[in-house]
């Protein structure tokens, strides 16, 4: 059965990105169907794969706005053996186009339904912000969402947040929506700041934070710009290792369940 995670945090630089690709790719290492879901009209995501942004014809602008298949819109990387339905530019444009629409905050989640069958794994990469398109992002997380907290003290203050607005989606308009777990990213071992965030969000979401935690790594910064995951930038590095052990403890727990 497909799964359908939404990496979601209102607040930029947490390794929200960085954690959809390379979890993402770690995925289909280990033999799993992925799709990635590019929602940020900055197209990061996109970028980080290899696709020229200013390339896209067809993405996730046509998956809210249009009501043909998105099919067509997915791209296949090869090398990875990776699916993205891609982001653009375009976007920004939607949360406006999207105000007079019909069950507008639904729109993706339609979208993604109708090629969900052809992966094991979505992954909808959020962007950093909570209009429209996030609701949308949270709309179609069938089986939860997944939020990346850096290891800071500022990180936390953002998390409330983004917990109301979970919970407003959730009273008002998808009342199975779940977090499927917490990633601590950017977590640096010199210093006790990071020990301290490790312990809070814990007690904040006890039994739903990933044991594997995502260090500060420079190679993990550089792999974007060589349009490549981790996994095939620098297979050998600390990055590397986390976000592997990540992929697995995510395959284990929902084989299990």
């Amino acid at each position: 059965m497909t799964k359908i995670y939404t990496l979601v945090n209102q607040k930029g630089g947490v390794g929200k990105t960085t954690s959809t690709i390379n979890l993402a790719a770690y995925l289909a290492k280990l033999g799993q169907r992925v799709l990635v879901v590019d929602l940020d009209p900055q197209a990061n995501a996109t970028s980080c794969l290899g696709v020229d942004k200013l390339g896209v014809v067809g993405g996730t602008y046509d998956a809210l706005l249009g009501e043909e298949d998105v099919f067509p819109y997915i791209l296949l990387n090869e090398r990875l053996q990776l699916s993205l339905l891609p982001s653009s530019p375009s976007l920004a444009g939607a949360e406006v186009e999207l105000v007079d629409e019909l069950a507008r905050e639904s729109r993706l989640r339609k979208a993604v339904v109708k090629v969900a069958n052809r992966y094991d794994y979505v992954l909808v990469d959020c962007p950093p912000s909570l209009g429209l398109l996030t609701v949308n992002g949270l709309m179609a997380a069938m089986d939860g969402v997944i939020v990346p907290v850096q290891c800071e003290y500022l990180a936390l203050e953002g998390l409330g947040q983004l917990t109301q607005t979970i919970e407003r989606v959730r009273s008002a308009l998808f009342p199975e929506l779940v977090v499927r777990g917490v990633v601590l990213t950017m977590f640096d071992n010199r210093t006790n700041l990071a020990t301290d965030v490790v312990n809070e969000v814990n007690n904040h979401f006890p039994n739903q934070v990933f044991k594997s935690i995502i260090p500060r790594s420079v190679r993990l910064a550089e792999a974007p710009s060589y349009g490549l995951p981790i996994s095939e930038y620098a297979p050998t590095s600390v990055g590397a290792v986390a976000y592997e052990a990540l992929a697995k403890e995510l395959l284990k727990g929902d084989q299990k369940n």
